[in-house]
């Protein structure tokens, strides 16, 4: 039986993860540890209101909350995610029900909703995100702003099958 070698330097070189299986000769792909879900953060599900309408923009608009929704392990983009977004604004605090709206992620798994400017409350800009759906586990993010002048703030969910 002849077996086939692989020294380190070629599984570094060739850039794709191999492992040989012991005895057998053969080439087999290694296994990813996988993404790690979303965990919530603390503060995130502040002043939340289950059930917010899906809407085209939350009042007049002028600041886009943006970001992206993939599954744990695989890291495979999930579209007609429900993602709930709500913040203390320049119309309204984030307690108000018309300071709060939802949105759906597109094919690629990316959500975008327009609202109005985020303004600090408790000395931060922030924004409240929820994903709340009953197919993956629920998440709550409070992302800060870096700059209470930002026009966007960004926020990544990975989720976990229930």
């Amino acid at each position: 039986m002849t077996r086939k070698l692989v020294s380190r330097r070629t599984l570094v070189t060739t850039g794709a993860a191999t492992l040989v299986a012991a005895g057998s000769g053969l080439l087999v792909p290694a296994q990813a540890k996988g993404i790690e879900p979303t965990r919530s953060m603390r503060g995130g599900a502040n002043n939340y209101r289950p059930g917010a309408p899906i809407v085209d923009r939350i009042g007049g608009g002028g600041f886009w909350m943006t970001g992206t929704v993939r599954r744990a392990g695989d890291g495979a983009p999930l579209a007609g995610q429900r993602i709930q977004i709500w913040a203390h604004t320049t119309e309204g605090h984030e307690r108000d029900p018309h300071s709060h709206g939802a949105t759906l992620t597109d094919a690629s798994g990316v959500f975008r909703l327009e609202m109005p400017q985020i303004v600090p409350a408790f000395g931060q800009p922030h924004g409240h995100l929820a994903y709340d759906s009953d197919e993956f586990e629920t998440v709550f993010l409070r992302p800060v702003m870096e700059s209470a002048g930002d026009k966007t703030l960004e926020a990544h969910f990975i989720l976990q099958p229930v």
